[in-house]
């Protein structure tokens, strides 16, 4: 059966998740095959009444056109663009809903792995399941009549931007922040960035806090275009504007403005240069670490720059990290290799339970952040290198220039490691691994690698981050 031509609408009973948190249902067609339908928005339980888009991979895409009977399960979504945005893909059913759902999620992922000796706690759930976000993206957008748009991306729309007005996400100065730079645009009449076309000035806004200190960041990224430049009269303006909106009237908290360039070359790789507008060159944030029960919180300070990464929920990065690092069990006398550092949170968490932590970090902003926040917190047992993870791990093994790790933590993006780094670290030979991740799909297809290579997975913690999403964070521990 086509469906190119004309519209094609299908009822269909919802019965289960697909990995992108929509609704899978099946309808059956004229040759008498059943064919899978993802429809995002739909729970198990709903019966629906669909529009079949295009099929990908075997699995017709759909639009949701009516629910005709709701699952038991829904509820009604806070915020008012749910079924638009493109992010929040759960506030539709309960908490302990979305809770169940990914764990069982981190279970079908890992499958086989999971054999008896294999220790699978409960996960964690978000103590705040509302503006807990400290970082949010949003960007410009205009159409054919000239209507701009601020806000997010709506859902399977191909880079379609809606106008923002809500979000219950991060804390209300976020959205307080689109408004002003919202009324600057319209101001100056400029022009969204366009990508085919490379035309147009105002890219994405880019806003950042340290939610235990007050400490706020607005990023303005534009073109890189000449012709599209902007002048010294609207950078005063975006300065006022924000400043006039959001700028904290606690003087302990500050707000620190910026302006990166990105610059577009066919055949050439994207250049970032980073402007500082405005305030302090960097927030802060502190994380309070627990890795002893027993014991108060320890407190750690961090400084973060434009285009660093930090974890987005702060306090669930401190459950994260604390719950780690008491899996892991690190004795004193531990040498410890952070492999994806960022800005060093993790290794510097484990640097007063260690004798030695030697930190990789891709991004040379990260890392110079790294380093700096080590020596914040007066930590002189901390080395951070730059480079890519495979690279530097077999110039320390070619060099000899650390002693062999006792632990190596690892904390990837959600590709998960590449296969010349797995077959580094297993060559390091180190007793335990701590592997943190985003993507439970890609940490159990590398686990199963160092499995085959010897290794015994002792235990998984599923710890939700991000409610109201289908992202989950995992810890898993590896011994020899």
């Amino acid at each position: 059966m086509s469906i190119r031509n004309q519209p094609h609408f299908v009822e269909i009973d919802i019965v289960k998740y697909s990995k992108k948190g929509n609704g899978i249902g099946y309808f059956e067609r004229q040759d008498g095959t059943e064919w899978p339908v993802e429809v995002s928005f739909a729970v198990p339980g709903d019966k629906v009444r669909a529009m079949l888009l295009r099929k990908r991979r075997g699995i017709y895409q759909s639009r949701l056109e009516e629910i005709l009977h709701p699952s038991s399960d829904r509820i009604p979504p806070r915020c008012k663009h749910f079924g638009l945005c493109g992010g929040c893909r759960w506030q539709q059913v309960s908490y302990e809903m979305q809770l169940k759902n990914k764990q069982e999620f981190v279970l079908r992922c890992f499958g086989d792995l999971l054999t008896d000796e294999v220790e699978v706690r409960g996960i964690l759930p978000c103590a705040s399941q509302w503006h807990y976000r400290n970082k949010m993206e949003y960007s410009f957008s205009s159409d054919a009549a000239k209507n701009n748009y601020l806000g997010l991306m709506m859902d399977a729309s191909k880079g379609r931007v809606f106008h923002l007005s809500e979000c219950h996400l991060p804390n209300p100065w976020f959205v307080e922040a689109v408004n002003a730079v919202r009324q600057w645009w319209n101001e100056f009449g400029l022009d969204a960035y366009h990508v085919r076309r490379n035309s147009g000035s105002l890219r994405t806004l880019t806003l950042r806090e340290g939610q235990r200190t007050g400490d706020r960041m607005v990023n303005l990224t534009v073109s890189g275009n000449p012709a599209y430049a902007l002048k010294k009269q609207h950078l005063e303006s975006f300065v006022a504007f924000v400043r006039d909106a959001v700028e904290p009237v606690d003087p302990e908290k500050k707000l620190s403005i910026f302006l990166t360039i990105q610059q577009v070359q066919k055949g050439q790789p994207t250049q970032l240069y980073e402007m500082h507008l405005y305030g302090a060159e960097h927030i802060r944030e502190i994380l309070y670490i627990k890795t002893d029960p027993a014991e108060e919180p320890q407190p750690l300070k961090f400084s973060i720059s434009p285009s660093a990464f930090f974890q987005p929920n702060t306090e669930q990065a401190e459950l994260l990290y604390s719950i780690a690092l008491r899996m892991g069990v690190i004795p004193k006398s531990a040498v410890v290799y952070d492999l994806y550092c960022g800005t060093g949170t993790l290794g510097i968490c484990v640097a007063n339970r260690a004798e030695q932590v030697v930190g990789i970090e891709l991004s040379p902003e990260s890392a110079l952040d790294a380093r700096s926040n080590a020596s914040e917190n007066g930590l002189d047992n901390v080395t951070i290198l730059t480079g890519s993870v495979h690279e530097k791990l077999a110039e320390i093994q070619e060099e000899e220039l650390f002693p062999p790790p006792d632990i190596v933590m690892v904390d990837p993006p959600r590709p998960g490691l590449d296969p010349a780094s797995i077959k580094h670290i297993i060559a390091l030979n180190p007793p335990k691994i701590i592997y943190i991740s985003c993507n439970p799909a890609t940490q159990a297809e590398n686990i199963a690698e160092f499995v085959k290579a010897g290794y015994r997975l002792q235990a998984v913690q599923p710890v939700d981050q991000f409610p109201h999403t289908v992202h989950i964070e995992n810890i898993a521990v590896l011994s020899k």
